[in-house]
């Protein structure tokens, strides 16, 4: 049985306003940690199943496969995060997203400050813009441990890193607000643009 490894992406978002590169530098190790954890755990729940030693009452197979969908949320998140960020950003948000976020939010600004406040809620985790695949809606969602919280099926359009570690070494625990000023300081609007789908529906929905 072949398994294909994942290999992390080369990401180079040096220079991001508000962000420093030391931070980027930290940041980028934790995210390989997380593609490697991934691909060995997938090693070992290979070996299970060619041994055919993959039965629930194994308590190593089930703890494995308990723990595979926290290193691999952690491993995407980390992509589209580091993915939807370019020095200085790209300048305003685009048209097309604009008038995303009149629906369910009523505009931009609307969208933003929910946004925010997803972000700067209590607890480390993840603020997700996500688009609903058969409405095309918007909406923001908390993301707690890579896996809890995510949507089935829906598309992540945005996504902001609120765990500590994304910040620690520019700002104050207490300072996050400062942390999400920075990130929207950098957001590459052009990506957000590239994430969004059609604007009409994929079949009748209510």
């Amino acid at each position: 049985m072949e398994n294909h490894p994942y290999r992390a992406q080369d990401f180079k978002i040096s220079g991001l306003k508000g962000i420093s590169d030391r931070t980027v530098e930290m940041h980028l190790k934790l995210y390989e940690g997380y593609v490697k954890n991934t691909n060995m755990i997938n090693e070992h729940l290979a070996e299970f199943i060619q041994k055919k030693k993959n039965a629930a009452t194994d308590p190593g197979y089930s703890e494995l496969k308990r723990h595979l969908g926290f290193e691999y949320g952690g491993m995407v998140l980390h992509e589209h995060y580091f993915g939807n960020l370019r020095a200085g950003g790209s300048g305003a948000p685009t048209k097309s997203f604009i008038n995303a976020t009149e629906i369910g939010f009523g505009g931009f600004d609307a969208w933003k400050a929910d946004f925010v406040g997803v972000g700067s809620m209590r607890g480390v985790g993840w603020a997700v813009l996500y688009q609903d695949p058969v409405t095309h809606n918007l909406s923001n969602h908390w993301i707690e441990l890579h896996q809890q919280g995510v949507p089935p099926g829906f598309k992540p359009i945005l996504v902001m890193d609120v765990w500590e570690h994304a910040f620690l070494l520019d700002y104050q625990p207490s300072e996050r607000s400062k942390y999400i000023d920075a990130f929207f300081e950098n957001v590459d609007w052009q990506v957000v643009e590239k994430q969004l789908g059609s604007a009409s529906a994929t079949r009748p929905v209510g």
